[in-house]
């Protein structure tokens, strides 16, 4: 005949279990910890939470521009320009190969086709962005070290 699992053994367990759940969860707020994981006797238990970071930007902020614009211009219009160049991944844009050295480009340089245009760094990998067709820029629509999105305008170049 099967035995029956004893209730009382069950619920400490439980009970245990929970604890030391809070305990974690407590342990993550004091250190700022995203996530901790522990295994004990057999029992992994792992303890995550989900941060959203928004950033924003003042409302007066402007991107830098050195050639002078006639007139603003929307943001959706600079992403429908035809000499415009996105941004391919989500990562921090840099103007140079390191701080304090030229810049691959400046507004009124020449460049060709697969010139590098600036660096974005994704992941502690500095990742190259070649131009995609050949020109005059016009516009550096970010500032050196700036986050940037995928997608996000760059550069333009006509």
């Amino acid at each position: 005949m099967a035995s029956q699992p004893d209730d009382t053994k069950a619920a400490k367990v439980n009970s245990d279990d929970s604890a030391l759940i809070r305990e974690l969860a407590l342990l993550l707020d004091e250190t700022s910890l995203t996530e901790i994981e522990i295994e004990r006797a057999g029992l992994r238990v792992r303890v995550a939470r989900n941060i959203s970071i928004a950033a924003s930007m003042p409302g007066s902020y402007q991107p830098h521009a050195a050639a002078p614009v006639a007139a603003p211009v929307a943001v959706a219009d600079i992403a429908k320009h035809p000499g415009v160049v996105p941004s391919p991944m989500v990562g921090t844009a840099y103007w140079a190969s390191e701080p304090g050295a030229k810049p691959f480009i400046e507004v009124g340089s020449r460049v060709a086709v697969g010139q590098t245009l600036l660096i974005i760094e994704a992941m502690k990998t500095m990742n190259q962005i070649p131009s995609t067709r050949a020109g005059t820029v016009t516009q550096i629509l970010v500032e050196d070290g700036q986050p940037v999105e995928f997608g996000e305008p760059l550069v333009i170049i006509e």
